[in-house]
């Protein structure tokens, strides 16, 4: 039997009312803050839920945080791999140019040992004063840390001092032959770095006073600082072997 479009009219009107009380009673059981776009945007991959309090959308952001390395000792420590790529260069060169370039006649290139053999011991012990102030910073002793610091960079300081002695009593010049030449560039390079290592400490002594930036909580300053200072001792005695001793 078909409906009368009367009584289709009002099923209709009934229907749409059915609905209209339904969506007021989901919009009134939702929180007081949430809209009709954060319903949503909270269906979204990964979106935080407009429940979510506070406290938890913060430790969420913290675990996220956690999850992301620190990779500065990497590139640090990549950046010395290739800075050790060009000592080995010079490396090679040294032993090709006196391999192949026999010396002159009558010339002395016996090199003294005495100083060079003492600038190898203040750097080697450097490295444990270095070594001693990063464990005193590590164990919130800053004042102690300050000071191993101070005697890491005299040591150094001491180094680029009798460097320049023995330059200015060499028994050839930096233009005699490629020998010298060689000579001179590899422990002139070797000395910037030592400079370079040196001003490096003095920041980190200065940064390591009480409130700044390198506290045992953040020590990375120094860490980095160390481990550059070590690098450049160990280039120091493959050094020390190929020019004096070899």
């Amino acid at each position: 039997m078909s409906r009368s479009p009367a009584a289709a009219s009002c099923g209709t009107a009934a229907t749409a009312e059915a609905n209209a009380l339904s969506i007021r009673t989901f919009l009134q059981l939702r929180p007081v803050h949430s809209t009709p776009f954060a319903v949503m945007t909270s269906l979204a991959p990964g979106a935080v839920p407009a429940t979510a309090s506070p406290d938890q959308t913060s430790a969420e952001g913290h675990g996220e945080g956690a999850a992301h390395h620190d990779v500065r000792m990497f590139g640090l420590a990549t950046f010395l791999v290739a800075d050790g790529m060009t000592f080995a260069g010079f490396f090679a060169a040294y032993l090709t140019f006196r391999a192949v370039n026999p010396l002159p006649a009558g010339s002395n290139y016996e090199l003294e040992l005495v100083l060079p053999t003492i600038n190898t011991v203040l750097l080697v012990i450097s490295s444990f004063t270095f070594h001693r102030a990063g464990r005193r910073l590590l164990g919130g002793d800053n004042a102690a840390a300050r000071r191993w610091l101070l005697l890491t960079a005299g040591l150094g300081a001491a180094f680029l001092a009798g460097q320049m002695v023995e330059y200015f009593n060499l028994p050839f010049g930096l233009t005699d032959n490629l020998f010298a030449s060689t000579f001179y560039a590899l422990t002139g390079f070797h000395g910037l770095h030592v400079t370079l290592g040196v001003i490096c400490i003095a920041i980190v002594w200065l940064q390591s006073r009480p409130g700044g930036r390198v506290q045992a909580s953040e020590p990375f300053g120094l860490e980095a600082a160390e481990l550059y200072w070590h690098f450049v001792d160990g280039i120091w005695v493959v050094l020390y072997g190929l020019l004096y001793l070899l």
